[in-house]
């Protein structure tokens, strides 16, 4: 009678126990359905900057960024810091002329400025990428060797051209910016290479927080040469004209001199994907500055040229893992940005050209666009037969790319604080004191780097 007693009494607060471990779990389920709701509508949002910014960090940048942890250990990690909101600004003005004018780039600049200038960028441009196609290239098959040394570079090589050729030609633009954007992901690789080699936090901290820099001629064409591949013109091109394809894409017209303006909404979620992406680019920067320092600047290990003498100092030092996460990047960053190199140089000359350009195009109603991107991979695939290394392909682009960068920085300055090409949606007048800033800086920065080249 006792025990029913008791059953009977405690059979409310059981109940209240179970009620209350459920309300828990609906209420744990509710919060983590919220945060994935989230997380994917922040993913959808995301496009060209995201691709923008992860085509930065192409094998030639990964090159550039494993010399300077090599060669300066952690001193220079500040500038990932110092790059990224250089980066995103200069990348934002390109993106909120795409937005506001339906046009690309170079379409804006030969509206607004002398045919010479358009015409010297597209010149100077094209040749440029070509150079840094042709390096890339060269970097995706070193990077397929450090797994399968026996396999044959010129058979890599001609692969690799191929099949970027076929994938950027044939696929319908809707799957092909769905294939880039998830290629961002290989990034991170370098990002667990890092967590991998078990980095001191407070090296990191001070480094990042304190500029140092030793004003001596290798390191200041290093310091150019970090400046040069993070703020590089094919990206400015590429950005413009990406964010026009998104416009065709949800059915907007191609050119945006219409009837509405940019909404307000636009401009903020242009923001957040640009801004993350520049974010991306610099943290990946930062792992492989941070990686090569730890590991292979503590050892004495200084003389990197390339991103594959990365990879393979890094395997007896930090093992297998790191050695594998390294090689994988090189050949996933390959892939996402020797298209963007291409798509930037036949986006630059088609519209310097009033030819029909556009990846959403179809390679019958736009031979002259395609034709520019199959010869610039085609020229870049023989350069690495004709004798001329790697490193030599990476200083002839970035000489280029030096005097290229302040060039066309200044129209694309002007045109964002111009109400005439920009209507009401002009940049904010401390965006622009920053971007003249930038200006200075490049201008710089390309004169010390052909100074010291040749000097």
């Amino acid at each position: 009678m006792e025990e029913k007693f008791e059953k009977i009494v405690s059979a409310p607060s059981i109940a209240l126990e179970k009620s209350v471990d459920l309300t828990k779990k609906i209420g744990t389920n509710a919060v983590t359905a919220a945060h994935y709701k989230r997380a994917k509508t922040y993913w959808t949002s995301l496009g060209p900057g995201l691709v923008t910014g992860a085509a930065d960090d192409d094998p030639s940048g990964i090159a550039t960024y494993s010399q300077q942890g090599a060669q300066t250990g952690f001193q220079l990690l500040w500038l990932a810091l110092f790059t990224f909101p250089l980066m995103s600004i200069v990348q934002e003005m390109c993106a909120r002329i795409g937005l506001a004018t339906g046009r690309g780039l170079a379409g804006n600049i030969r509206i607004n400025y002398p045919r010479w200038v358009m015409y010297s960028c597209a010149v100077l441009l094209f040749i440029a990428n070509t150079f840094n196609i042709g390096a890339d290239l060269g970097a995706m098959a070193k990077g397929v060797q450090l797994f399968a040394p026996h396999l044959n570079f010129t058979l890599l090589v001609i692969f690799f051209t191929l099949f970027i050729l076929l994938v950027q030609i044939y696929t319908p633009y809707e799957r092909y910016a769905r294939y880039l954007k998830w290629l961002v992901l290989v990034l991170f690789s370098y990002v667990a290479a890092g967590l991998i080699v078990g980095l001191d936090p407070r090296q990191l901290i001070l480094h990042t927080l304190i500029p140092s820099i030793t004003f001596s001629k290798e390191q200041i064409i290093l310091v150019t040469a970090i400046l040069g591949t993070t703020i590089s013109p094919y990206l400015f091109f590429w950005q413009t004209s990406h964010e026009v394809e998104e416009e065709i894409l949800h059915g907007k017209t191609s050119l945006r001199l219409r009837q509405e303006a940019v909404t307000k909404k636009e401009i903020q979620s242009m923001r957040i994907d640009v801004w993350s992406g520049m974010f991306v680019s610099n943290l990946v920067m930062f792992f492989i500055v941070a990686t090569c320092a730890a590991v292979l600047y503590t050892h004495g290990i200084t003389n990197i040229a390339t991103a594959e003498d990365a990879a393979l100092a890094l395997k007896p030092l930090a093992g297998n893992n790191a050695f594998l996460l390294f090689g994988i990047g090189i050949i996933g960053t390959g892939l996402l940005a020797v298209p963007v190199l291409a798509g930037s140089a036949a986006y630059t000359v088609s519209e310097s050209f009033l030819w029909k350009q556009g990846l959403y195009r179809k390679l019958k109603d736009a031979r002259s666009f395609y034709g520019v991107i199959i010869l610039s991979m085609l020229i870049g695939l023989g350069l690495n037969f004709i004798g001329l290394n790697t490193i030599k392909m990476l200083i002839y682009s970035a000489v280029v790319n030096g005097l290229v960068a302040p060039v066309i920085l200044v129209p694309i300055v002007q045109m964002t604080s111009n109400t005439k090409i920009m209507k009401e949606r002009t940049s904010h007048p401390a965006i622009i004191a920053i971007g003249w800033f930038i200006v200075a800086i490049m201008t710089v920065s390309g004169i010390v780097t052909i100074f010291s080249l040749f000097g």
